[in-house]
């Protein structure tokens, strides 16, 4: 059976971006500073409290990660990328432009967009939704992965960002 290059090509791309974030994820845990330094991290940036901030990110992460390289239950994943990003973009990226050299959300954007988009064309045949017989694409799943994304990065903001001590103005 020859798969088609687009079926290929989606697979390569969930592969990357999905083991780039939970790869993330893991690094707020594993990494150098630890769930500490993440901790502290979410407190300089405003996120309150901090500590359960930097659990929900850390599994967050991961598990959206693992979900978009599988391909399974791709809107869910296209959403957790979504609102992910829109909090990194707020919380961390506001206020320094766009470039990601200059601390910008050209990264954060990009990265969210990319899994909406993918969201929308399907995982492709190679996926466990494909797998399962899951039709879980196009523009109408790719508007709810939007609008949940952004409900829920709205929510977060909202009811958990506080201005932190001696954080830098913007």
């Amino acid at each position: 059976m020859v798969i088609p290059a687009v079926d290929e090509s989606l697979l390569v791309l969930r592969l990357a971006l999905g083991g780039m974030l939970a790869a993330h994820g893991l690094n707020k845990v594993l990494g150098p500073g630890g769930l500490a330094g993440t901790t502290r991290w979410f407190a300089a940036l405003g996120l309150r409290p901090a500590w359960l901030h930097a659990r929900l990110a850390a599994l967050t992460e991961v598990g959206a990660g693992l979900l978009m390289a599988a391909g399974l239950l791709t809107p869910l994943a296209g959403a957790a990328f979504a609102g992910l990003m829109l909090v990194a973009a707020v919380t961390d990226h506001r206020g320094k432009g766009f470039f990601v050299f200059e601390g910008g959300w050209e990264y954060a954007g990009l990265v969210g967009l990319t899994a909406l988009c993918v969201t929308g064309t399907g995982p492709g045949r190679w996926s466990l939704d494909a797998v399962l017989g899951w039709e879980l694409s196009g523009a109408r799943w790719a508007g709810i992965a939007l609008a949940a994304g952004l409900a829920a990065a709205a929510a977060l903001l909202v009811t958990a960002q506080r201005p932190a001590s001696g954080a830098r103005q913007q």
